[in-house]
């Protein structure tokens, strides 16, 4: 595992499973089958930013009392999922039991279409659409006095955008970037691998697709949307111009993160696997700021990062090393001097 970071910046604990848990699509596909169940959430449905489909906030609260001013004083854990994912997602029910044990609140803000809730407007969700996450942040940061924000896999790329265009404007004091496909236009690539085509994009493709062809489309687009057999084509079809991009390229040019990351002005902690069979090219250190620590370790595929502990299997390691993220990154002066 490597880490590239910044002077006096956070050093992780290693991620090193057993060599039997070393293989990427075990990595990627065992999670699934062996995470906690999910928390009982609280649920809020809120209007998205172009207040047209309702949007599923699905909190795990710890327990606090409102103080005085009204807003909770112990932090909240903001996490963005990936495609197709939601609260239910392996990962999301690992980090909420996680965050609930540091006694901090929790939420999953879903994409438009996602978490059981469908789309009322044209619009579902792409890649880049910052602005959805800083509608979702400026309601939040109402209620907490600190958002930290997660964002995996597609939610990860957007939330990496949106700390780099948002800058010190960012509505989250420390972000952490999981298994994102920072560079959309290689990743798209990697994807199209015979086992990415086989195993993974029928497992993301299908639910898309269903919700798609169930949004006012003609008979020719629906007709185009069942042919398709790769992510790609699909965002080609209906992504893209659906969005108001001018094809697949043009969008995944436009909504990768990767270009942008040196403006990134608030902690970020960027997480990548080296076999993840989702990535394609993953960031350097020259193309981030002096606010980002990158994270490159060499097992994990795709938000798997397990390792096997005490005979049982264990995915603490990435909650774990997150919340001490947000800890460590976030420390004012004083704290710094009272620990030293």
């Amino acid at each position: 595992m490597s880490t590239s970071k910044p002077t006096n910046a956070f050093s992780p604990a290693p991620f090193k499973p057993p060599f039997w848990l070393k293989n990427a699509h075990l990595q990627t596909i065992l999670p699934r089958f062996i995470a906690a169940k999910a928390p009982e959430y609280r649920r809020e449905l809120l209007k998205d930013s172009l207040d047209e489909s309702e949007i599923a906030y699905d909190f795990y609260d710890t327990n606090e009392k409102l103080a005085d001013q009204g807003k909770y004083q112990k932090p909240l854990v903001v996490l963005f999922h990936g495609m197709e994912g939601s609260s239910d997602s392996h990962y999301a029910r690992t980090l909420a039991h996680a965050v609930q044990r540091n006694d901090w609140h929790f939420v999953v803000v879903h994409f438009r279409s996602c978490g059981g809730v469908p789309v009322k407007g044209q619009v579902f969700y792409q890649a880049g659409d910052t602005s959805e996450l800083e509608h979702a942040l400026q309601y939040l940061n109402q209620q907490y006095q600190t958002v930290y924000s997660i964002g995996v896999s597609l939610g990860g790329n957007a939330l990496a955008k949106y700390m780099s265009e948002y800058g010190e404007g960012a509505l989250c004091q420390a972000a952490v970037v999981a298994s994102a496909p920072v560079d959309l236009i290689s990743s798209s690539q990697a994807m199209e691998r015979f086992l990415g085509r086989r195993i993974y994009t029928p497992y993301l493709l299908n639910p898309i697709v269903s919700k798609a062809i169930k949004n006012n489309l003609t008979e020719d687009e629906i007709k185009a949307i069942k042919a398709t057999n790769r992510i790609s084509e699909f965002d080609d079809i209906f992504t893209a111009p659906r969005h108001g991009f001018r094809s697949k390229n043009d969008y995944y040019y436009q909504a990768s993160a990767l270009p942008h990351l040196i403006h990134i002005a608030k902690p970020t902690l960027i997480i990548s696997a080296k076999d993840d069979p989702f990535l394609g090219a993953t960031a350097t250190r020259g193309d981030v700021s002096d606010n980002v620590t990158l994270i490159d370790t060499d097992h994990g595929g795709h938000i798997g990062f397990i390792n096997y502990r005490n005979r049982k299997f264990d995915l603490g390691w990435l909650p774990s090393t997150a919340m001490r993220f947000f800890v460590e990154a976030t420390k004012t002066d004083d704290d710094s001097a009272a620990s030293a």
